[in-house]
């Protein structure tokens, strides 16, 4: 890790700009050229921070989870009723509507793009996702601990069952250019979970 308060800096802007270029030109399309011009740094800067694409590939991931757990958790963090439960499913909607279907999950086109040929990707994916679907089933938890959901609810399958069902949405949505999936996948999931009322 960088020893310096600028060389952090500099190290986080060549993370951002990889970031971005991934999200929208994938892995493959993106190039240390294409970074470096992005982030205003050198290539010898990259190379200082990163050993190799690969490397700087694994700093995206970790970037690309933490900023969903970021943003998700202080929704997540509430989560202790079902309308706390619809508040979070109407913000995961709407962000979707607000770019019109398009982009999709950072995680889960880096997913679609590397799990399949490289480990090393495959469980830094893995582990973000479990992440977030701890912090769902976190949740969840809370509102069995507070009656809303019966004792003995699974609420581990049920956070990953909500997970898998927004990560398909989101596909969908990509594909489709609006979100009828996505709502149609969370509702269907939410009323799954409120079978499970007290």
């Amino acid at each position: 890790m960088p020893s310096t308060p600028k060389g952090q800096a500099t190290r986080d802007r060549i993370v951002v700009a990889a970031a971005d270029l991934m999200y929208r030109h994938g892995v493959a399309g993106t190039s240390t050229p294409a970074v470096r011009d992005a982030a205003g740094v050198s290539s010898s800067q990259i190379y200082h921070y990163f050993a190799d694409k690969d490397d700087l590939t694994r700093a995206v991931i970790a970037y690309q989870s933490g900023e969903i757990l970021a943003r998700q958790a202080p929704l997540l963090a509430r989560l202790d009723s079902f309308a706390a439960l619809r508040s979070w499913r109407d913000v995961v909607v709407e962000a979707a509507r607000q770019q019109g279907g398009a982009g999709g999950c950072p995680l889960g086109s880096l997913s679609s793009e590397l799990s399949d040929e490289n480990a090393w990707a495959r469980d830094a994916l893995a582990a973000g996702f479990t992440a977030w679907s701890d912090a769902i089933r976190a949740g969840l938890d809370a509102m069995a601990g507070n009656g809303t959901l019966r004792p003995g609810t699974d609420a581990g399958r049920l956070a990953l069952a909500l997970l898998a069902a927004l990560q398909g949405g989101l596909v969908l949505a990509q594909a489709q250019r609006g979100t009828e999936a996505l709502e149609a996948a969370l509702d269907i999931v939410i009323a799954h979970i409120q079978d499970h009322a007290r």
